[in-house]
């Protein structure tokens, strides 16, 4: 019951993007089209697992094991970054179309305050392994949920008559906040 508590409250209670805030950067900007969007949360959801694995382990075996407590934050960059250039690797060979299609937001995995706050939220909660690999796919899953509802509603409002002084950006960020709102509906369930 426990493992269900955590994927509700990551996926929709707490959603990462929604009422953390972390993740805003590709949140905005590759919400576009839903296409783009999927690619971008199954990067962001294989990426955010494997180093939110990779990250707790370095974590209790080697930095808290020497007393290199201080050297957390530079570690887990360089262990997401080394990740990202891998998912990038494997993309370019595997779906050159969604390669191509995500750009520029490929490399900014790298730096999606997401993924790395993620890795740090698990060791300050004081999760064990399979908790942390259940709130680090819980968490990756909220934020694509987000992406592609958020995608699928920029889709639409393409297609209406938005006011000029409205059009991009500004009603963009209204949908998001709209978006939030929504999911605070969700804040009584755990």
């Amino acid at each position: 019951m426990e493992y269900v508590l955590i994927f509700i409250a990551a996926v929709f209670v707490n959603n990462i993007v929604l009422s953390q805030f972390l993740g805003i950067c590709p949140f905005l900007g590759v919400s576009k089209k839903i296409e783009t969007a999927a690619g971008m949360g199954a990067a962001v959801t294989f990426v955010l697992t494997i180093s939110t694995i990779v990250t707790f382990l370095v974590q209790k075996y080697v930095l808290d094991a020497f007393g290199l407590g201080f050297m957390q934050t530079i570690t887990f960059i360089l262990i997401i970054a080394a990740l990202v250039q891998m998912v990038e690797i494997i993309l370019k060979k595997v779906s050159p179309a969604l390669y191509q299609a995500l750009g520029v937001f490929l490399p900014l995995i790298t730096t999606n305050c997401c993924i790395l706050g993620v890795a740090i939220l698990v060791i300050q909660k004081e999760y064990n392994l399979l908790e942390t690999v259940v709130f680090a796919a819980s968490t990756a899953i909220g934020f694509a949920l987000a992406l592609i509802i958020f995608a699928g509603v920029r889709e639409q409002l393409a297609m209406t008559r938005v006011p000029k002084g409205m059009q991009g950006t500004p009603i963009a960020l209204i949908t998001a906040g709209l978006l939030a709102m929504a999911f605070m509906g969700f804040s009584g369930i755990v």
